[in-house]
């Protein structure tokens, strides 16, 4: 699975930003799409995933601030940032859960990473 994200740049505190991420791959089931983040000299976190179930998770520090949303059919997801921080600041991380296909079924659990996208929030 290949990830393609778009979106970020530098926002000011209180702005918005929009990230999206698309999968793409054959043969393949995506079971959640979302996005980690990792600031400078910290481990990378979790930000928000959405599962093929339609449940989320979200980083308490995000929640009500950030909000998923997933398009099942097209494997894409867009990630809408508002009131945001300069503790936002990070480099965001699209990031699939997937399995392989076989028949009606898929097996097995796959990550894949896409490049990174920089976000800076100004204060």
């Amino acid at each position: 699975v290949q990830l393609q994200a778009s979106g970020g740049g530098l926002a000011q505190a209180g702005g918005s930003l929009r990230l999206s991420c698309a999968a793409s791959g054959s043969g393949v089931r995506i079971y959640a799409i979302g996005w980690f983040r990792q600031a400078p000299g910290k481990e990378r976190e979790l930000v928000a995933v959405g599962s093929s179930s339609s449940s989320t998770d979200y980083a308490d520090s995000v929640k009500g601030r950030f909000t998923i949303y997933r398009d099942v059919a097209k494997n894409t997801a867009s990630l809408q940032m508002n009131s945001l921080k300069p503790e936002d600041t990070a480099v965001y991380y699209c990031y699939a859960k997937y399995g392989i296909r076989k028949g009606w079924n898929a097996y097995g659990e796959h990550e894949s990473w896409g490049q990174g996208t920089l976000v800076t929030v100004s204060s």
